[in-house]
């Protein structure tokens, strides 16, 4: 997945030193060995599943969609609201295809002004 961003190993590592948190603190928040976390942070090994990338996300505060977005993955939710609407999402997002960042933001505020009406 070329995002243009930078890879999820090297950007929590900036974000947790960032932070001023160690590599063994951390570690310990989100339920790894600092080996392990350390392999992650130098692009070693990949990145965690989706419970632990999340618990990384609360540590560093960072958006948890845009985390699993920089380990190449989607919040598991996502899959259970496709499955509801799978024709009428597909079309959606077949359509938002080629919009630039700002016009998919602008379109998911008015649905969600439409969602709170």
């Amino acid at each position: 997945m070329k995002t243009g961003r930078e890879k999820f190993g090297p950007f929590i590592r900036r974000e947790r030193e960032a932070k001023e948190i160690g590599l063994r603190e951390m570690a310990k928040m989100i339920g790894v060995s600092p080996t392990y976390l350390s392999k992650v942070e130098r692009d070693e090994f990949a990145p965690p599943a989706e419970d632990r990338v999340k618990a990384i996300a609360k540590v560093i505060d960072c958006d948890v969609d845009e985390l699993l977005a920089r380990a190449g993955r989607v919040s598991s939710d996502l899959s259970d609201i496709i499955k509801r609407h799978p024709v009428e999402l597909a079309a959606l997002l077949r359509t938002t295809n080629g919009l630039t960042t700002e016009d998919i933001a602008r379109l998911a505020q008015n649905a969600q002004r439409a969602k709170d009406k």
